[in-house]
């Protein structure tokens, strides 16, 4: 369940001449942002956007960019964005920028509808002018090039259907591949991964846990030092449960020493209008503290009273 607070009736022309307001003077308003933005979903925001360009005539995320900035910014600009340029965005950033977080390009090909992919290529090819392939080609070598691409590119079943037989001999065939860090079948475990529906690898997962009395991502843990091996246990865990996948992204944005924003900020925004609550959920089962307790000892200012509204805490 979603996180995310919306009026069911709202006035997009009144809410953009609300935002126009709010840039007026020195300085915006910035709880007058989070107040309006913070509380619409993704159509009222599409709605405010297009009213806002045909009031003013100018792009309302590009003024927003020139009125905000630090986390704050950053969160603002992704939550206005449409789910897939957003996705293709963070994909973009993963690939290009310096920290090359390919996890996180694993993460949201494994997370998403076969559909929902799709319209991610489709809107990174708008905004870049190339093919997400291309980019994971360019930037990357090897296995981790071959699973990306892999992933990327996948268009999976998406039905009930499973081999229980092809499960017990996917499931040794991974095996073979992790024990005793020999990794020879890496090709065979990147076939497997990138042409299998989730239903079939989940099977192929249990079947693993079932006979070795350990889950293929415990197994992992100790291999994931370099960005194969990382990309490879993403996938397995955002394929096998994407909200435990989430919220240990949670954790350990919230643990590490100096708040992890981007991995907090990716999470809410993509999240919070799809399963966040459930995501909380298991967050306070795990930890035993309230996700929101945890993100107001850690961020301040505009971003976490932003990150807040989108968690669905109420003033």
């Amino acid at each position: 369940m979603a996180t995310l607070i919306a009026p069911s009736n709202h006035s997009p022309i009144e809410d953009a001449q609300a935002l126009r307001h709010a840039f007026k003077g020195w300085g915006a308003d910035n709880k007058a942002i989070v107040a309006i933005l913070g509380h619409r979903n993704v159509h009222q925001r599409q709605q405010i956007r297009k009213a806002y360009e045909e009031l003013f005539e100018e792009d309302l995320i590009k003024r927003l960019e020139s009125e905000i900035s630090g986390d704050f910014e950053r969160a603002v600009y992704r939550w206005m964005l449409e789910p897939a340029d957003r996705d293709a965005v963070l994909i973009n950033v993963a690939i290009r920028n310096g920290s090359k977080n390919y996890h996180v390009v694993a993460e949201i090909a494994s997370v998403l509808s076969a559909e929902e992919l799709l319209a991610v290529r489709r809107a990174y090819h708008n905004r870049y002018k190339r093919s997400i392939e291309e980019d994971v080609s360019a930037n990357t070598t090897g296995h981790l090039r071959q699973l990306l691409v892999g992933l990327v590119s996948s268009f999976r079943y998406e039905g009930d259907e499973i081999n229980a037989k092809l499960a017990q001999i996917e499931a040794n065939v991974i095996h073979e591949s992790v024990k005793e860090k020999k990794g020879n079948n890496e090709e065979e475990v990147i076939r497997i991964l990138t042409t299998r529906s989730k239903t079939q690898l989940v099977a192929t997962f249990n079947r693993y846990r079932d006979e070795h009395g350990i889950s293929i991502s415990k197994k992992l843990l100790d291999q994931t030092s370099d960005d194969f091996h990382k990309a490879l246990h993403t996938a397995i865990r955002c394929i096998n449960d994407h909200k435990k996948y989430y919220e240990k992204v949670l954790r350990n944005a919230i643990k590490k020493f100096g708040t992890d924003e981007d991995g907090l900020t990716r999470v809410i925004v993509t999240r919070a209008e799809k399963d966040l609550r459930d995501i909380k959920e298991l967050y306070y089962k795990r930890n035993s503290v309230h996700l929101e307790d945890a993100v107001s000892k850690e961020i301040s200012g505009d971003y976490k009273k932003f990150i807040l509204t989108l968690l669905g805490k109420q003033d």
